[in-house]
C-alpha cells in the first residue's frame, strides 16, 4: 500500500475541494506535543485539518471519558452519572455502565495518540485507523465503497458513544479482532460543534482499510454516471 497512490485516487475520486483523510496512531513518544485541551480533544481537529500533526497523552486531555475511551485511564467513577443525569445520552446511570461493560475499551499500550492529515504521513504502518471528516454526498461515495466487497448487514455500522469512542475505541476493538466494520459517528451532541454544521465521521479501521485500498478504483467511484452526478456537486 501506499500513501501517495491512495491520495490521488482519492482526490480523483471526490475531487480537490473535500478535506484529506486524516490518519490516527498510538506512539511511545508524542510527534509534536500540544497543550492540554479543556473538554472535547477533538477541538484540536481544527489544527490536524490544515497540516500540523497533534499529539495527545492523559496529561493533555481534559475530558475524562476522552482519556478513558483513547484508553489512557480508567473509567472514571463520575461517567455514568455524568453521562445520564448531566448530558441525558442514557435514561440511567445503570444503562451507562452496562454499556461500557460490554464495551471492554482496551486499555492503550504506548503512551501517546497522534492526528495528522494524511498527507503528513510516510506510510500505513502503525496506523489503528482512517478518519474521514465527511458530507452527506462523501459519505455516500465512502459508505459504497464500503460496501462494495462485503455483504455483512454491519460492514457499515453507527453505534453509541462519544466520538472519541466512535472514532479511536472502535478502531482499536476492530483491529484486535482482525474486523471488517467501518464507522459512521459525530452524532453525540457534544462533538458537534466543534465541527461544521453537515460533518459526520467515517472511520476505517486499518484491518478493513487493508482490504479496501485494492477496491476504490473498482467501485463505482470510478466510471458510474451516478457518482459521476454527485462528484459534480461536492463543494
Amino acid at each position: 500500500m501506499d500513501i501517495n497512490v491512495f491520495l490521488t485516487n482519492y482526490r480523483e475520486a471526490f475531487g480537490d475541494k473535500v478535506d484529506l483523510p486524516i490518519a490516527f496512531w498510538f506512539s511511545e513518544q508524542p510527534v509534536n506535543l500540544i497543550d492540554k485541551i479543556g473538554g472535547c480533544f477533538f477541538k484540536c481537529m481544527k489544527d490536524v485539518r490544515v497540516g500540523q500533526i497533534v499529539s495527545l497523552g492523559v496529561d493533555t486531555i481534559g475530558c475524562g471519558g476522552g482519556k478513558f475511551y483513547t484508553g489512557f485511564t480508567e473509567m472514571p467513577d463520575r461517567i455514568p452519572g455524568f453521562v445520564s443525569l448531566k448530558e441525558k445520552y442514557k435514561q440511567t446511570p445503570e444503562q451507562v455502565s452496562e454499556f461500557i461493560d460490554e464495551l471492554q475499551v482496551p486499555k492503550a499500550k504506548m503512551a501517546f495518540l497522534n492526528f495528522a492529515r494524511m498527507d503528513k504521513v510516510d506510510g500505513f504502518d502503525n496506523l489503528e485507523g482512517i478518519l474521514f471528516l465527511t458530507t452527506p454526498d462523501v459519505l455516500s461515495g465512502l459508505v459504497s465503497w464500503a460496501f462494495f466487497d462485503n455483504n455483512a448487514p454491519d460492514a457499515v455500522a453507527s453505534l453509541f458513544g462519544s466520538g472519541c469512542c466512535s472514532v479511536v475505541t472502535q478502531a482499536v476493538i476492530e483491529n484486535t479482532k482482525k474486523g471488517k466494520r467501518t464507522f459512521i459517528g459525530f452524532f453525540d451532541p457534544s462533538v458537534r460543534p466543534h465541527f461544521e454544521p453537515d460533518i459526520l465521521s467515517f472511520m476505517i479501521p486499518m484491518s478493513r482499510f487493508k482490504e479496501m485500498y485494492d477496491t476504490m478504483r473498482s467501485c463505482c467511484l470510478f466510471d458510474t454516471h451516478a457518482w459521476k452526478k454527485v462528484k459534480d456537486r461536492i463543494i
